[in-house]
């Protein structure tokens, strides 16, 4: 045999191995790739604050995400990325100076769930989420509650009333 028609044989070999693999890859991940949500936190408080991020999933109510981040005024974090499945996003703002007083907001993450962005204020704590398949303007969830703020229903942009700790005056 020459040189020639072993390279030949080679190349026909490993390009039909290699696609058998590929089919099998394409089979195995087809309809289970899944996107991913960024996530932005912009301070725009005169204060650094702890930031806690979790998400819940709300079947099994298992965490699928936990990260913390301290905040400092005008600094921007990019925590690493939600799954895009439905998942309960909860973000708490904890006062580092008095850590009794904490904002908490709830929204509920879904594949068309393109990007959160989390807004820090010196008076509020804003969830912004923005969906892929929609014209309109992203959610908003704010507004000022306490510690065991109860807001389940965050994601149509209604705020809950609880007040506590969080509306005193420094």
């Amino acid at each position: 045999m020459n040189r020639r028609t072993v390279l030949r044989t080679a190349g026909v070999t490993a390009t039909i191995g290699l696609s058998g693999c590929i089919e099998a890859l394409q089979e195995h991940y087809e309809g289970s790739f899944r996107g991913l949500v960024p996530i932005e936190i912009h301070s725009e408080a005169d204060q650094p604050y702890d930031v806690t991020l979790e998400a819940f999933d709300p079947e099994t109510d298992r965490q699928t995400y936990d990260e913390s981040y301290t905040v400092t005024a005008g600094e921007r974090a990019l925590p690493p990325h939600l799954d895009a499945t439905e998942q309960l996003l909860r973000v708490t703002r904890i006062n580092r100076e008095h850590r009794d007083r904490q904002l908490t907001r709830e929204a509920t993450i879904t594949r068309e769930t393109s990007t959160v962005i989390v807004r820090l204020t010196n008076d509020d704590l804003r969830l912004e989420l923005e969906r892929g398949d929609e014209d309109t303007e992203p959610t908003t969830v704010s507004g000022t509650d306490g510690p065991e703020s109860n807001t389940s229903s965050q994601t149509d942009a209604e705020p809950s009333t609880n007040e506590s700790a969080a509306n005193t005056s420094e």
